[in-house]
């Protein structure tokens, strides 16, 4: 029996997210209305973290209109079976476990939690027979613009940050915990005014008094750019859940 080798799991996830990004199709970014929606697991529940970006660029390519992602045994316990010849996706999770380390000359014992990722390989529903008819959506029924701008208005006025709107630089200024933008009338359209406030919010969470991140002090170093990775997140994490 040939044994394959075992995949580099985050490498597949980093490699899919740099291609899309490189041929300019960001995964999570959408001009229209689409059936597929963040990713959920077959009981409802939304992926998160990783998982989110990595099913969301799978799905896109791969031309899957459902959310619904599960394993080749949830698809069984659903009365549905996966296709033949379908290939899988993957759903990481970390875990940890606590191991014990005794020093050889004085004898003491420490203990020490180690982490590690575990994975599972996942179908989306589109790969699958005989499933309920929710997890197959319909085309959606596209909203109405005034009505989408003010959902997502309420979303970001619900978020205890202070906005101040002037001047021709959008930035957070971590001194005074303020995102600063200029005003909504000045971009070239509503979604690039929500896009780049929610990229400022997303630096916003790296305040001392949140997450406490480094910010970096130029363009170019790891800080800086582990940031702009974090913006670049906060301001695309929030589309699916609000189109």
């Amino acid at each position: 029996m040939t044994r394959h080798p075992k995949p580099d799991v985050a490498q597949v996830i980093t490699d899919l997210i740099l291609e899309k990004i490189a041929a300019g199709t960001a995964p999570w970014l959408k001009p229209w209305t689409s059936t597929s929606t963040r990713p959920h697991r077959h009981n409802g529940v939304p992926y998160s973290g990783i998982n989110t970006f990595f099913l969301w660029a799978v799905a896109e390519s791969r031309g899957y209109a459902s959310p619904y992602w599960m394993t080749f045994r949830q698809a069984l316990e659903l009365g549905a079976h996966v296709r033949k010849g379908e290939s899988g996706s993957f759903s990481v999770f970390y875990s940890s476990a606590r191991k014990t380390d005794t020093d050889r000359q004085t004898g003491e014992a420490t203990e020490k939690t180690i982490r590690f990722m575990k994975w599972n390989h996942v179908f989306n529903a589109s790969q699958i027979e005989g499933l309920p008819t929710h997890y197959y959506p319909e085309p959606p029924n596209p909203k109405a613009i005034g009505a989408l701008s003010a959902g997502v208005q309420a979303f970001l006025d619900a978020i205890p940050i202070r906005v101040v709107h002037g001047g021709d630089s959008a930035h957070y200024t971590p001194s005074t915990d303020t995102v600063t933008l200029p005003p909504p009338q000045a971009f070239h359209s509503i979604e690039a005014y929500f896009s780049t406030r929610c990229h400022e919010l997303g630096h916003a969470t790296g305040s001392p008094k949140r997450l406490g991140r480094q910010f970096g002090k130029r363009f170019g170093d790891d800080a800086y750019a582990f940031e702009e990775i974090v913006a670049l997140s906060g301001q695309s994490a929030p589309c699916l859940s609000l189109h």
